[in-house]
This record gives structure tokens, C-alpha cells and sequence, in this order.
């Protein structure tokens, strides 16, 4: 292809031509406007000049035709994955290829769209088309077409925001007498309290031609794995119904509906809401024997806990003490006995006593009321001072069928290094413990320990000589707690650099309290978009590894590998979305995989209306795939390359716009007045001038 242009290559600078030909210019029109005889002759001397000086040029392009780029996206997403739409997608693009190849001047480009954990919770074709032809100029995109389902979620709303001006067509897997049954929910708490009643709303849809009897559907609600509810759900109404976290921390609520025969998948006949449960204020009691020391370390340290309740009371009135001063005159305040450890002593989660000996304060029968609510799954944290080893202990009390020691009658006064055991490094009340890496650990002494017997619960750290200094142990359904010297305030004071008592205290209350993060035995697993986590804490030394059950059924064996001291965890790459089952000696636990509310899984049913409106505007054509009975192939559409003035595609075609864009292969330039040419011009026009004016 040539292309003729005529151009200029002035000799001159535009002001050196302006100063050389304006008087001359002016000079051969004042001649005309006069009528001066022989001013036609000076006037073509003066444009031949001009001319030279102009020096103009034929330019000659030589341009090569670009040929126009069709994209083709192919629909890789879950969805795709349903009947026989995998093998006619792989068909209906060889079949495009071939046909699209046909055509010299058209360059096909291939966009795998919907693959890979980025994005198979959604389906975002215009996204990756975009992606596919960035590098493409607008005006060289003759069109694209679209193999997929027609489930897309990212359609523009118009065909102005498509990033070219040419048509968009679609090919669309599947049939059209498709139906699927589908449940979502409505509205689920992302938080809530464990023990509470928290509402649900779930909705089951039915899409596509459904049978006529389809008309009513059975919901089962499983919390953790556990089956708690079945309940009717009529089609197409919001479904409100009540469940109750069982415990703190991350609960996994699934709803499923049952399957039809035929419909498209079964994958979204469940869905999943993962609630964060918390308890609700922790309500602590703290009693005091006496004032001392620690006193303020503890109520300070839980009046900082805003998720607990504190109730303190300090006995600073025994029985025993006797005076003249009437009782209407006292400001103390009666120690209410009966209240808290008759009428509201289930009410708390911890009970604390603090330097506490008995003193008549409590009757006997009080202290076994105590023992019941331990063993009852209560927490009983006992912070003893001397008072702990004398003859008024309340080790000598009904109190004593719950403690994990009791006391040999001996105080060793002198200054120690409290250290972790080899248990305390793996106790997760203990382990990390900031300081304890060191030796000695890199905190404060202390000065006083209280020595007992032999322990029957777990010794997580020792004081001097090795003695037990902190013993956590399990009574029936509760939990106790002895900390074996009242020094921990040193720390709380910086006495030779302080210490961590703000987390071992914390953390200790918590465990008494049976948070799950600080459980000794545990098993946890957390799922992300594409991995599987899994940590399994224990006392032991190793760990068994983990048995992982798919979303497929498919099981798998995983082995542990010990991160910190007691703690064994492992990653594993998740291929499927939804519920895994991880299994590890006695304990099991769940975990999702993946987005729990999916796009992708929510409607699986082929569709033309979706991309239908956006194609029809770009002057495209949404078309279902139709197979060849003969051969079972699948039969494309043929394409058109349509005229620069057609707006719309054939309606059974692939019309595709042509790109009028090309390439520069060579320029040629032929000067019109060269040198001589130019010379002799001048020369016969002057001398026809002078001619002219001799006569």
C-alpha cells in the first residue's frame, strides 16, 4: 500500500523567510493593485522564488496492513467444572482457532481466565480480557468472544466501559433446561456470646426449570461437625431460626439443604458462616486475708482486664477482733458470705483467695460449697503467703479434697530465680515467657516460697532448691491453681528489673478460666484461601501426624514438626474449597477452606442473560454451543468481518470489525524544485521581465 503527500522543507528559518519575501510581496501586490504593466511577469518571479525557498516534496509511504486482534477467553472457573462444559469449552476453542486461523489477516490471542486460588471464588472474564489486551491499541481490537457458562461477576454495566469499540460475543456452555437448589445465608453474626442464643437467616433459592414437587426443603444446622437443629424451609423465603455457640473462640456453623435428582452440583446445597464466640465478662471474686503487698498487683492487673468483672473484698475485721465501737459507727463493710459462696458462687468464673487463712470469717460448710463449684467446672487460684503453711490454713478446711498440694508446715526465706520446669517450657501458660531463654532468667528474685508435698498436679515453675513454685491442676470439671509465693509484686515494682508478671498472672487466669487458646492439649486448624493450618499443642514431647479428610473425602496424612516447645504445627496446600476434618489421637476439629460465601458455588446454572445485555450493546451476539448429533462435536459459529458502517452483527454470527490501522515500511521524498530547476525558473522569468520592460 502507497500513500502520495505533498510536503515542505523551507531553505530558510520562518523569520529569514519573512524578512526576505515580505517586500518583495508587498512591492508585486502594490503592482497588481496598481495594474502596473508587466506585474504578472514580476509576480511569478516572486512565487517561483517563494517556491524555491519553500522547496517543496512529494512523499511517498509505503504501508504495510495490520492485521486485527480477537480475543478469545476461556471460562476455567469451578463452575465450568459441571457436566460435560470442560470438554465442550476445550472443543468450541479448536473449533474458534481453526476458523479464526482461516482468516490471514486476524490474530487470535488466547485469555485463560477463573484459574488459580486468586480467583475461583469468582468468575471475572472482563477483568482478565482487559488484562489480556492491554498492550493492544483500541482501534486494532476487532472484537472478542467469551467461551464460558455465563456466569460472570464482573459485566460492566456498558459497552462504553469495555476498554475497545468493536463487538463482544459469547459462547455458552450447557443447556438451557438446567436447575440447581442452592442455600445462602441472609444475615449471620460475625461475633457472638458463647452460652447465648444468636438468630440466623438462611434462604433456600431454586433456579431453572425445578420440579413442580420441589417445593419445600429440610435444613440441618451442624455446629462444629455436632447436628443441633433440622428445620422445614419453604423456597424463596428468608428462614429465621436461633442457635447457641458452645464455646469460646472460632465456631463453624454449616447449614445444608438436600439434593435433587439432576441438578446441576450439590456444591452449593451447604453453606458456611464461621462466628467468633467470646464470652461475656468474665466475673472474677478476689478475697483478701489481709493488706499486703501483692494485694494491689492483683487487683490492678484485673481491674486492667476489661473483660473482667472484678468483686475484691479485704478482711480486715476477723471475728476475733473484739472493741467497744458500735456497729452503727463501723464503715467496714460486712464480708456478704452467704450471698457469694452460697447463692452467687456459680455466677463466677474465678475465685481467687489471696493470702487468705481461715479465721471464721467462712463456716466449714462453705468451704466444701467451693469444692463442689471446682469441681463443677469452677476456678479456684489459691496465692499463698505464710498464712498458707500455719495451723490455720485453709489447706486444713473441706477445701483440701480440690487442692493439688498441701503444705509441709515450712517457708524457705532467701533470695531465688523463679525458672520454668521442662513442663512449664511446654505449658502454654508458661512457655515464651519473656526472660526465661536466659540463664539465670532475665527478671527479678524473689525472697519467700512456700513449701508443700508432693504435687499431684503440674509443676510449671520452681522456686529455690527446685521446689514447686506454681502448680496447675485439673479437679473434676474445674481447674486449680496454687502460686507458692507472695513476692510477684517485686516484679510488678522493677526490683532488680522486674519481670513478666502481668502476663503470667493473665495468663494463669485465663487458663484456670479454660480459654482455648491457653488449653494444654489442644488441637487448632485455621484455612485461608489456599492453605491449611494446623497446630496441635501438648505436653508430650511429639506428636502423632495429623489425619486430614477433604472436602472430597479424600484423606490425607500430615506430619507435625515442633515450632516452639509444645507446640507441633504443619501447612498444608488446600486444592478444594469447603470443610476440612483434621484428626489427631482423641481430638478432631474443623476448618474452611476458601471464601464461605462463593459467587462461584452460589449459581451454577448455565445462562445467556447475564452477557447478554452488555453484547447486544457492543453489537455482539450471546450464543449457546450446539453439538453435531452425528459426532457428538461441537458446532461454531462462522465468523464475519463486518463494514465499517454495520453497527450489528449478524445474528448467527461472530461478526468481527476490521482494524484500519497500519505500519510504515518506507518513506520516498522527490523534491519538486530543485537547485537548477529553481535557477533556470528564476532566470526566464527575470529575463522575461526584462524583456518585457525593454519594450
Amino acid at each position: 500500500m502507497s500513500l502520495f503527500s505533498l510536503h515542505f522543507s523551507p531553505l530558510l528559518s520562518p523569520l529569514w523567510l519573512g524578512l526576505c519575501l515580505a517586500p518583495l510581496a508587498l512591492i508585486t501586490l502594490a503592482g497588481l493593485f496598481l495594474r502596473k504593466r508587466g506585474s504578472w511577469l514580476r509576480f511569478g518571479g516572486f512565487a517561483a522564488l517563494a517556491l524555491a525557498l519553500f522547496n517543496p516534496e512529494i512523499t511517498r509511504e509505503q504501508r504495510e496492513q495490520l492485521k486485527t486482534i480477537v480475543g478469545i477467553v476461556v471460562d476455567r472457573s469451578a463452575s465450568q467444572s459441571q457436566g460435560s462444559r470442560t470438554q465442550d469449552t476445550d472443543a468450541a476453542l479448536e473449533a474458534l482457532k481453526q476458523k479464526l486461523g482461516a482468516q490471514s489477516d486476524i490474530e487470535t490471542r488466547i485469555i485463560e481466565a477463573g484459574s488459580g486460588t486468586e480467583n475461583r471464588d469468582n468468575t471475572r472474564l472482563f477483568t482478565a480480557l482487559n488484562e489480556g489486551l492491554r498492550d493492544v491499541p483500541p482501534s486494532r481490537i476487532g472484537g472478542a468472544v467469551m467461551i464460558t457458562d455465563g456466569q460472570v461477576h464482573d459485566v460492566p454495566a456498558k459497552a462504553d466501559e469495555l476498554n475497545f469499540k468493536a463487538p463482544l460475543h459469547a459462547l455458552i456452555t450447557g443447556t438451557g433446561d438446567e436447575f440447581d437448589r442452592s442455600i445462602r445465608f441472609i444475615r449471620v453474626p460475625r461475633f457472638g456470646l458463647s452460652g447465648k442464643p444468636q438468630e440466623l437467616v438462611f434462604r433456600v433459592d431454586d433456579a431453572g426449570k425445578i420440579p413442580v414437587d420441589a417445593s419445600q426443603s429440610s435444613v440441618t444446622i451442624r455446629i462444629n461437625g455436632e447436628l443441633v437443629a433440622t428445620v422445614p424451609a419453604a423456597i424463596g423465603q428468608d428462614i429465621k431460626t436461633e442457635i447457641t455457640l458452645p464455646h469460646a473462640g472460632r465456631n463453624i456453623v454449616e447449614i445444608a439443604t438436600e439434593p435433587l435428582n439432576s441438578e446441576v452440583t450439590t456444591a452449593n446445597n451447604q453453606a458456611v458462616a464461621l462466628i467468633d464466640a467470646i464470652r461475656e465478662n468474665l466475673r472474677v471474686l478476689l478475697v483478701s486475708g489481709e493488706p499486703n503487698n501483692g494485694e494491689r498487683t492483683w487487683r490492678n492487673l484485673l481491674k486492667s482486664d476489661t473483660s473482667v468483672d472484678l468483686v475484691h473484698f479485704t478482711i480486715l475485721r476477723p471475728p476475733e477482733k473484739q472493741d467497744d465501737t458500735p456497729i452503727n459507727e463501723l464503715s467496714l463493710i460486712v464480708f456478704p458470705t452467704r450471698e457469694l459462696f452460697v447463692d452467687k458462687v456459680e455466677d463466677f468464673d474465678l475465685i481467687i483467695f489471696d493470702r487468705y487463712q481461715h479465721r471464721n470469717v467462712l463456716p466449714l460448710l462453705y468451704y466444701d460449697y467451693i469444692a463442689q463449684y471446682v469441681q463443677n467446672g469452677g476456678a479456684l487460684l489459691i496465692a499463698a503467703g505464710p498464712e498458707y503453711a500455719d495451723s490455720m490454713s485453709i489447706a486444713r478446711t473441706p477445701l483440701l479434697s480440690v487442692l493439688p498440694a498441701l503444705p509441709t508446715g515450712d517457708v524457705t526465706e532467701k533470695g531465688f530465680y523463679p525458672r520454668l520446669t521442662e513442663a512449664g517450657k511446654r505449658h502454654p501458660v508458661t512457655r515464651g515467657l519473656e526472660g526465661s531463654e536466659q540463664e539465670p532468667p532475665q527478671w527479678g528474685r524473689w525472697f519467700r516460697s512456700i513449701d508443700i508435698a508432693t504435687p499431684q498436679g503440674e509443676t510449671v515453675m520452681q522456686g529455690p532448691d527446685n521446689k514447686p513454685l506454681m502448680v496447675l491442676g485439673h479437679q473434676g470439671k474445674g481447674r486449680v491453681g496454687m502460686l507458692l509465693s507472695d513476692q510477684g509484686w517485686l516484679w510488678a515494682r522493677d526490683f532488680e528489673g522486674g519481670g513478666p508478671y502481668a502476663s503470667l498472672y493473665r495468663r494463669m487466669a485465663h487458663w484456670l478460666m479454660q480459654e482455648p487458646e491457653l488449653e494444654e492439649e489442644a488441637l487448632t486448624a485455621k484455612g485461608t484461601a489456599d492453605r491449611l493450618e494446623i497446630t496441635r499443642q501438648t505436653m508430650s514431647d511429639k506428636a502423632a501426624p495429623a489425619k486430614v479428610t477433604t472436602p472430597s473425602g479424600k484423606i490425607i496424612e500430615v506430619p507435625l514438626t515442633q515450632s516452639v516447645a509444645g507446640q507441633f504445627t504443619a501447612q498444608l496446600p488446600a486444592d478444594e474449597q469447603g470443610l476440612y476434618k483434621i484428626e489427631n489421637g482423641d481430638y478432631s476439629v474443623l476448618a474452611h477452606v476458601g471464601n464461605v460465601d462463593t459467587p462461584e458455588l452460589r449459581d451454577s446454572i448455565s445462562t445467556t442473560q447475564k452477557l447478554l445485555p452488555v453484547a447486544q450493546a457492543s453489537g455482539g451476539n450471546v450464543l449457546r454451543l450446539k453439538k453435531i448429533t452425528e459426532q457428538a462435536a461441537i458446532s461454531v459459529p462462522d465468523v464475519s468481518l463486518m463494514n465499517p458502517s454495520q453497527k450489528q452483527s449478524p445474528a448467527t454470527l461472530l461478526g468481527l470489525r476490521p482494524t484500519q490501522d497500519t505500519s510504515l515500511v518506507a518513506v520516498h521524498r522527490i523534491p519538486l524544485f530543485t537547485s537548477l530547476l529553481a535557477l533556470a525558473a528564476l532566470l526566464l522569468i527575470l529575463g522575461g521581465t526584462w524583456y518585457r520592460e525593454g519594450r
